[in-house]
């Protein structure tokens, strides 16, 4: 196994691992603030968004080849 290889390998996890994280984070905060469930939702959406751009971004870059 290459060097490259298992550093695109260990991003992969551990941005997974970082993305469930956060989502944990979300949660607890809004059980915390007793955000109630719209806010709770809210939360969640505003990450997704974060998330989301993040998927959309690797998927272009792979696309275009940069």
């Amino acid at each position: 196994m290459s060097e490259s290889e298992f550093s695109q390998i260990a991003m992969m996890v551990f941005l997974t691992a970082l993305i469930a994280l956060m989502g944990y984070i979300v949660w607890d905060l809004s059980k915390k603030s007793q955000a109630g469930r719209f806010g709770t939702i809210i939360l969640f959406i505003v990450l997704g968004a974060g998330v989301l751009g993040f998927v959309i971004k690797t998927i272009l870059v792979e696309i275009m080849g940069l």
